[in-house]
């Protein structure tokens, strides 16, 4: 088992404060895993196995009309001894009023909670009075380049080399963790999305024009990176001749999000200081359903590198935001506290350096500025702002 040592110092963090520890993410991403981890070191720090009591919920025995009263009920059942008991329960989702029971546990036991899920019962804006104020949200994302290396820790290739890999294949872990070919990995990635689709969207919200719908989330994953409303998608829709409200859309595009398909990048105006609720952008959980679902163009790892520089700063722990400093762009605010970071991302210098550092220098303040490319040749400092390789970006502690 590869550790995944970002997230395991977290829960090493929080072991033992009285909050519920929940871990949430696409599906496939790693949470289940995260959970197996935390046990093998909940048994290497001395706690007895029959104290740590680990319970999935997705196979037929547990999602087939279970309650939360059952899932108490089951639980507590199995803590027969004295002293705290660490509970490790994945896909907690699939039970109906989960967070009663585990309020519940919370309250009248001596437990130390871990929970994982994949849809919008784990989202804070869904999660109900039962737990506000006791709980910690932990996002799970698929792999960083960094993980992605220890996953590939005995290849031979050099870091750059297994960065075009990344770039193609992503970084979902059942993917690192083999050598399969390109079309086989788009065809995993593409089981992992329609499950998705299907579990936590379709089902859940009824969509009964799934045609409509893929068409929307074609569109979404056509334009990663470029800002978009509901409105825009509706009038592309309407020039194809399809009929959908921009309400519909709307909701389609919350239901991605809380499926943890795509994530919301809203605008921050730099001269006002506040958060812009128009022109927005989305990102992908991995650059790979992108090419699952439209085909791999090497002219489309261009766009994708916002992506995978995106979330690399949501891994950090930064509040992303796209800069907005009157009339120019700058791709990505990153805050964490009193940090702050500016980031142009672009696949090749000379010909967009000067855009994109004359962008980051109009900025008068100074916090760290970073162009990030691909351009092997490029790297250097202009006026105090960082030219930096991806490979380099992702891989610094630094950044």
């Amino acid at each position: 088992m590869i550790i995944r040592s970002n997230y395991m110092n977290m829960l090493k963090t929080y072991r033992d404060v009285p909050l519920v520890k929940i871990l949430a993410g696409i599906r496939r991403c790693g949470k289940s895993t995260i959970l197996d981890m935390l046990r093998e070191d909940l048994l290497e720090s001395g706690i007895a196995a029959d104290h740590i009591i680990s319970m999935r919920y997705t196979s037929e025995d547990f999602n087939d009309g279970m309650t939360d009263k059952d899932m108490y009920d089951g639980i507590k059942g199995q803590m027969t001894g004295e002293g705290r008991y660490y509970l490790l329960l994945d896909e907690v989702q699939e039970i109906d009023d989960w967070e009663k029971a585990v309020n519940s546990l919370l309250e009248n036991a001596n437990t130390d909670i871990y929970v994982t899920g994949s849809n919008s019962k784990l989202m804070s804006s869904e999660i109900s009075t039962y737990l506000t104020g006791r709980y910690i949200s932990i996002p799970v994302y698929t792999l960083s380049f960094t993980e992605y290396l220890e996953f590939k820790k005995s290849d031979s290739r050099s870091p750059k080399e297994l960065l075009n890999e990344y770039l193609r294949l992503g970084g979902f872990p059942i993917v690192a963790l083999s050598n399969f070919d390109e079309r086989s990995v788009y065809q995993i990635v593409e089981g992992i999305y329609n499950s998705v689709i299907t579990n936590d969207i379709t089902k859940r919200h009824n969509i009964t024009n799934f045609d409509l719908f893929n068409r929307v989330v074609k569109y979404i994953v056509e334009n990663v990176g470029k800002t978009f409303s509901a409105n825009a998608i509706a009038k592309f829709l309407k020039s194809e001749g399809r009929s959908l409200s921009v309400e519909a859309v709307y909701n389609y595009l919350t239901w991605l999000e809380k499926a943890f398909v795509i994530y919301r990048c809203q605008r921050y105006d730099l001269q006002g200081k506040s958060v812009l609720k128009t022109q927005e952008k989305f990102y992908l959980a991995d650059a790979s359903l992108k090419y699952c679902i439209m085909g791999f163009n090497p002219k489309s790892i261009a766009a994708m590198l916002e992506n995978i520089v995106y979330f690399e700063l949501r891994r950090r722990g930064y509040e992303v935001y796209i800069g907005k400093n009157e009339t120019k762009e700058i791709d990505f605010v990153a805050m964490q506290r009193d940090e702050r970071i500016y980031v142009q991302v672009c696949r090749r210098l000379p010909e967009e350096s000067d855009r994109e550092i004359a962008n980051l220098l109009e900025i008068k303040d100074h916090y760290p500025k970073y162009v990030v490319t691909l351009d092997e040749l490029a790297t250097g400092n202009v006026n105090g702002v960082k030219i930096v390789h991806l490979a380099d970006f992702l891989l610094s502690a630094e950044c």
